[in-house]
């Protein structure tokens, strides 16, 4: 089974990055792949944070099967550029998602993505928004494809941040921040972890 992110990453399609790029005043297509990327990045983070305990794990897997079943990936371009109905609106209320997931560092890992990509802020809290009904999306797909119950999801968003944090450093400071023990030297670092995210883009 693949790890999340690289599902995550899987839904980042060139139409997603075009239509982002389009309603990100001043962002050329390089800057939201990026930021799309660290967006992706934070809300696996902070699943992963918030199903770390079996209450957790539970609340995610209720939520899941509830209101995350993965038809929303049926409907992702309509989603991220308005255009079009998306089927359940309870599935695509980014705010309400990030609300539950962020809490009050919302605008830490606005801020955030916005220096590490060089994204407005606007930019970067529409991109949150957006992405945040795919992420659960791809979440409550994997759960339903693989009969996971709320134990497994625990394992394997914990598995999914250990291999990525494995091969990708920059996701020690994301964890950080999202910690909300990231002082303004991890803020400052976030930067040059946008340069190695699109050094990774053409290394591959």
């Amino acid at each position: 089974m693949k790890n999340l992110m690289d599902l995550l990453q899987g839904q980042l399609s060139g139409g997603v990055i075009e239509a982002l790029t389009s309603q990100t005043a001043g962002a050329d297509k390089q800057q939201t792949n990026v930021a799309a990327n660290m967006v992706m990045q934070t809300l696996m983070n902070a699943v992963a944070k918030n199903a770390a305990s079996p209450q957790g794990a539970q609340a995610l897997n209720n939520a899941l099967e509830n209101d995350h079943d993965g038809g929303i990936l049926g409907s992702v371009m309509e989603l991220v550029t308005g255009n079009g109905p998306v089927a359940n609106s309870r599935s695509a209320d980014g705010f309400g998602i990030l609300s539950h997931l962020l809490g009050d560092n919302i605008f830490n890992v606005v801020e955030m993505i916005s220096k590490g990509s060089g994204v407005n802020r606007s930019g970067a809290m529409n991109m949150l928004m957006k992405l945040a009904p795919v992420a659960l999306g791809v979440l409550g797909q994997q759960k339903k494809q693989n009969n996971m119950g709320a134990s497994s999801l625990m394992d394997f968003l914990g598995q999914s941040q250990q291999q990525y944090t494995k091969q990708n450093q920059n996701n020690n400071l994301i964890t950080k921040i999202l910690d909300r023990d990231g002082d303004g030297s991890a803020m400052d670092e976030v930067a040059s972890m946008g340069m190695k995210i699109l050094g990774n883009f053409f290394s591959k």
